[in-house]
């Protein structure tokens, strides 16, 4: 189901899957939309999971506004959607700068998440490139044969049929959102509140080659006063389209262990 909601004037598409009196709201990174939830949604079917899943500015069924493309509104779109869909409390997933958001909105709102599960998340301090990766990922817009190199670079167990989905997807981005929200995820924001965030956090690493175990350690999960660490080997950035099945099932055993 598509709706609408807004933030700020800037209209949000947000759709709300399954059914149970647990929602969770999942949070997409740079280059992509809700839609790279869909694989995970699907084997998350059955669960008992509400899910909520907008696209934020810039993407999917949302608007693209010139301008606006900070973490801090990218995190305010994902409240809007939460909002609308009535979820007086929730968990939080996030994956890449949706983890960095993921993390903000924790912090942000500390009395509406129950818990934050965080995959390959970029850390809330930001992420400096090379200047040549800076400019592959900057100039990206509208690309495919560099956004296919982006994720050719990232994953390592991405099927042809998520690749070229998700190529159509990122090819629908407006050129805003990939150069705007590029230079948000890589300056950070939040750092300063993590102090505030009072829910378990799980980070999930994989083999990403950009965001490796040790990093993750150090840059994330140190920085929460509960945060663990869990490792799934053999997908690299994306694990919930490498490996959605196995993600789906960390994500279950970790909503059942919060606190009702």
């Amino acid at each position: 189901m598509h709706s609408l909601t807004k933030n700020a004037g800037v209209s949000i598409g947000f759709r709300l899957l399954g059914s149970g009196p647990t929602h969770v709201l999942l949070v997409h990174g740079w280059m992509v939309s809700g839609a790279v939830y869909d694989d995970l949604a699907a084997a998350l079917d059955g669960s008992g999971l509400s899910l909520i899943v907008p696209d934020l500015r810039g993407s999917g069924a949302s608007d693209r506004p010139d301008s606006g493309y900070s973490l801090e509104e990218y995190a305010a779109d994902a409240v809007a959607a939460a909002d609308a869909a009535e979820a007086r409390s929730f968990i939080v997933v996030g994956n890449s700068m949706g983890g960095q958001l993921a993390l903000g909105i924790a912090a942000t709102h500390p009395g509406r998440v129950r818990g934050a599960f965080l995959m390959s998340p970029v850390p809330p301090s930001g992420m400096a490139l090379p200047d040549d990766a800076r400019g592959l990922f900057r100039g990206s817009a509208g690309n495919r044969g560099m956004q296919g190199t982006i994720l050719g670079l990232a994953s390592k167990q991405l099927s042809d049929e998520a690749r070229e989905r998700m190529l159509d997807d990122a090819g629908k981005v407006a050129p805003q959102a990939i150069e705007q929200g590029f230079d948000a995820w890589t300056g950070g924001g939040f750092a300063d509140k993590l102090g505030a965030v009072k829910a378990p956090v799980l980070v999930l690493a994989t083999d990403d080659p950009f965001l490796p175990q040790a990093f993750l350690r150090q840059e994330v999960v140190s920085k929460v006063a509960r945060g663990a660490l869990a490792y799934l080997p053999g997908p690299g950035h994306y694990p919930q389209t490498e490996r959605p099945r196995e993600t789906a099932a960390m994500l279950i055993a970790f909503a059942a262990g919060l606190p009702a």
